[in-house]
């Protein structure tokens, strides 16, 4: 059983007085920059264990009183239609998710900024979609010198051409589909409008990591640096909070090598009124209290060492894939290295290969290739599966996992082979598939058909909501169908970064 040290309560505490405490300081009215996910935090939630996923939008309900939310999206990237990693969705498609999920939560959108618009086409029609469903868009521009020229960028021509937001409360949460959408200008753009009107509003950033009040090279904190590999973040001591406070409190580079420019834009915005705080540090900004949750730092380090092989992983797939470049990969090994982790400290993974090679051995596996997928089961319990004529490994693995979950002997039959035979001849016979074996999301399917007269095959359907969490090594790269299929039931998947199949399209 995984360890819990996470208090999500205790941190939700912490957190929501903390952001009272800061709207306070400023005219009542607080624009905070929201990084990382709002909702579906995995990350968090596998380095921190116990961490809800969506502890931020408890958050959230908790102050929805005082609280507007805008969200920000590039419109460059709707332009190259930018893929979400964790979904595969566009990022404009995950801002209509995102709107989607919160509503669910009961928390509203007050309205989407397109930032450093410049007439695309497909923002245009991402914008006439909003509108047309009554959600409220604004445009922001590109400023000519932005950030460094700030006599320009804080004016009229600068700031003061986009388009001003309308807002009610005392809290606006900025936020959007990923990195890089704008929410930082977006923020600074309000402030110089709501200051032009007399109105002292304030910044602050909220990001969950790096963990300030953790040590630098905390594993929670290199776990970071490994998920940011691809686009070369590193955490460093905030030399502005050290200097001016004397403490040690952790930041990433981004932030610590914007931050002169950033603290000129604020001064020059709020033309040092002495009413209001003064940020000395990058740290001074943040309001993030995610370590003041954590009640089991043993149990933290462990999760952050198995995420931080997940990442190399993970890495190591999109390289074949030609997706990643190898620097980021050797990136990782370096992290591994500096705190003595191995790949098969994640104990799936020697287990999946050994399955893939008794395969092997045994001559199974479609096209000569041996398939062999292994699962950890949240009491412990390990899994395995391989592929075959009738079914790829993902299939084999999920079903002989819930077969031991619902107790069900192994010789028992989950689907009818009467179904496995139609499937696949509506795959070779009708819809001429390379392949008739069975991939996850068919499987999963024709078993959702044999649970309507078999209460057996119903009985261990009932139990793949228990595989959520569970970690899952294969040793070759998923089909389309698998990766859907495992996403869904919410496994946290690795693979060798082999090719399931000699052909280069594959379905």
């Amino acid at each position: 059983m995984k360890r819990s040290g996470f208090d999500n309560n205790k941190y939700l505490q912490e957190q929501t007085t903390y952001i009272l405490d800061r709207v306070g300081k400023f005219d009542n009215k607080l624009y905070l920059e929201f990084g990382g996910k709002l909702c579906f935090d995995y990350h968090a939630a596998r380095v921190l264990p116990g961490y809800d996923p969506n502890v931020k939008i408890r958050l959230l309900q908790q102050l929805k009183d005082k609280l507007d939310i805008v969200l920000c999206i590039y419109a460059a990237d709707i332009e190259r239609g930018r893929v979400r990693g964790d979904f595969g969705i566009t990022y404009d498609a995950a801002t209509f998710k995102l709107i989607d999920d919160l509503r669910k939560w009961s928390l509203d959108i007050s309205s989407v900024v397109i930032t450093r618009f410049n007439k695309q086409h497909t923002a245009e029609v991402f914008k006439n979609k909003l509108e047309r469903r009554g959600v409220k868009v604004y445009l922001h521009y590109p400023i000519e010198g932005y950030p460094t020229n700030v006599d320009y960028v804080v004016s009229p021509q600068g700031f003061g051409k986009n388009d001003y937001i309308e807002t009610k409360h005392s809290i606006v949460v900025i936020t959007g589909p990923g990195p890089n959408s704008g929410k930082l200008a977006t923020c600074l753009s309000q402030l110089y409008q709501e200051h032009e009107k007399g109105i002292n509003a304030g910044y602050a950033k909220f990001e969950t990591f790096p963990i300030w009040n953790l040590p630098l090279r905390h594993p929670v904190n290199i776990a970071y640096e490994a998920a940011t590999a691809d686009i070369l973040d590193f955490n460093l001591v905030d030399p502005f909070h050290l200097e001016k406070y004397k403490e040690m409190a952790i930041n990433y580079n981004r932030d610590v090598e914007s931050f002169p420019i950033l603290k000129l834009i604020l001064n020059k915005i709020f033309q040092k009124k002495i009413n209001l705080p003064v940020y000395n540090s990058p740290t001074d900004m943040g309001v993030n209290r995610a370590g003041f949750g954590i009640v089991d730092d043993l149990a933290v380090q462990e999760a952050a060492r198995q995420e931080i092989i997940r990442r190399y992983f993970r890495y190591n797939t999109e390289y074949a894939l030609g997706i990643e470049k190898k620097v980021t990969v050797d990136k990782i090994v370096l992290l591994m290295e500096e705190l003595g982790i191995k790949l098969i400290d994640r104990v799936v993974v020697e287990v999946a290969r050994k399955t893939a090679e008794e395969a092997e051995a045994e001559g199974k596996g479609n096209e000569g290739i041996c398939c062999g997928a292994a699962i950890q089961l949240n009491d412990g319990r390990i899994v395995t599966g391989k592929n075959s004529m009738l079914m790829h490994a993902a299939s084999s693995l999920v079903l002989n996992a819930i077969k031991i979950l619902a107790k069900i002997p192994d010789e028992i039959l989950l689907l009818s082979p009467h179904i496995i035979n139609q499937i696949a001849k509506l795959k070779e016979g009708i819809l001429s598939a390379d392949s008739e074996s069975l991939d996850l999301e068919e499987t999963l399917i024709a078993l959702s058909i044999s649970a309507a007269t078999n209460h057996t095959a119903e009985l261990a359907m009932n139990k793949l909501v228990e595989l959520r969490g569970c970690e899952v090594h294969m040793t070759h790269i998923p089909t389309p169908g698998d990766e859907v299929g495992l996403k869904r039931l919410g496994v946290n998947l690795t693979t060798d970064g082999k090719f399931s199949s000699r052909n280069l399209f594959v379905t």
